[in-house]
């Protein structure tokens, strides 16, 4: 199923449940449209279109034709090489004046604007200080999760990073484990956990850590159109992800780690654990469920927000994904290993071809030719023959 047709999927099973709910006065028309992560106003026309042609007439349209309002491509050129080779360092408004008086141009200050900042030739100005206020729980579980780490001395002696994912509606707990060091692997696992316990989420709310975003400027705004190997993975699912701005922001989950740093030392300590296998066993079988069961709040709306992941293997998309060119011996170069690609059916060789290389939490390798699998490969090093060769 490709990335489109399964973000419509989603989107239809989402709508259900925010339908279903409105209808039976669970929800209003504004939290219905939050589950979706639309206007309200978006939400009634969707309403029109399924009532008039089910959930067929939720499809998005644009996604198969082009906007006949859509300006020429020759025409967004020209206005950045004008720009570019005369107005290098003018604000916008200054170039604009120009641009329409000394250039004949018809277009919107807002086009031009957001032309110039999509082509990177001007910068986008900083934000204007908000009034805050206290932002109040999602209505449904599954509506918003968090994602979170701590660096914490938990045993003896021993500083880990407790890596907590945990339900904004309820603050239930969904995955917690200690691991070395956070990362992009420990964010996939505990993701991969909570959709294998509850299903696929609507957003997830997280730091600004590198392996989350990319952050051009220490402490400025995130890149949302340079997406890290996780934010990709989140956009396949269609996992709205959310940066926060400040410890504020993580309200929620930085005083769930107030009381695990509260406590679980403490427990550890009592029960004799110092290695770290041992720790996530006392995790699992013992703290999460205990903390879950005395924590945990009641939603303020009866139902879930959580879908089932259909027609998708997790663990191909929670992953690290590369790019490489084969060699002409049939092999690829990653990372200093030599990945030998075994004789297939389906053609005589891969000389050249593009592949992509997924490398999984274990540090096991798998190739991929679009969607079928060359061969697979143990974490280890040198170079490596195939480990399970893919059927034909």
């Amino acid at each position: 199923m490709r990335a489109t047709e399964l973000l419509q999927e989603i989107r239809k099973m989402r709508f259900e449940e925010a339908y279903t709910g409105w209808q039976a006065r669970r929800l209003t028309q504004e939290e219905a449209a939050r589950l979706l992560g639309v206007h309200e106003r978006t939400f009634r026309r969707y309403i029109d279109r399924y009532e008039e042609d089910g959930l067929d007439g939720l499809i998005d349209k644009r996604l198969s034709q082009l906007s006949h309002r859509r300006a020429p491509v020759d025409e967004v050129a020209r206005l950045e090489v004008l720009y570019r080779k005369r107005y290098e360092g003018w604000n916008v408004k200054h170039f604009y004046s120009f641009y329409r008086r000394r250039h004949g141009g018809e277009r919107s200050y807002s086009w031009v604007k957001n032309r110039l900042q999509a082509a990177g030739l001007v910068v986008r100005a900083p934000g204007r200080g908000k009034h805050r206020k206290r932002r109040e729980r999602a209505p449904l579980p599954g509506m918003m999760v968090h994602q979170d780490g701590s660096t914490h001395q938990w045993v003896d002696g021993q500083y880990w990073d407790l890596i907590v994912t945990m339900d904004d509606a309820t603050g239930e707990h969904y995955s917690m484990f200690f691991v070395e060091e956070e990362g992009t692997a420990s964010s996939f696992r505990g993701v991969r956990e909570t959709i294998a316990e509850k299903g696929l989420f609507c957003s997830l709310y997280t730091d600004r850590g590198s392996h989350y975003w990319y952050t051009p400027e220490a402490g400025g705004k995130v890149d949302k159109r340079r997406p890290t190997q996780f934010g990709r993975a989140m956009a396949q699912l269609g996992i709205e992800m959310i940066p926060a701005y400040s410890p504020e922001a993580r309200g929620r989950s930085e005083r769930a780690f107030a009381t695990h740093q509260g406590r679980l030392p403490r427990e550890l300590a009592a029960e004799g654990i110092t290695s770290i296998e041992a720790a996530n066993r006392y995790l699992a079988e013992t703290y999460q469920p205990a903390f879950n069961e005395e924590f945990m709040v009641e939603a303020q709306e009866s139902g879930s927000a959580f879908v089932p992941l259909m027609g998708v293997e997790v663990d191909d998309v929670l992953c690290e994904q590369f790019e490489r060119t084969v060699g002409a011996d049939n092999c690829v170069a990653f990372e200093g290993r030599t990945l030998q690609i075994p004789a297939t059916g389906q053609r005589m060789h891969y000389v050249r071809v593009k592949v992509r290389v997924h490398r999984y939490g274990d540090g096991s390798l798998v190739i991929f030719h679009g969607p079928r699998k060359l061969a697979e490969y143990e974490a280890a090093s040198g170079r490596d023959q195939p480990r399970i060769q893919a059927a034909a």
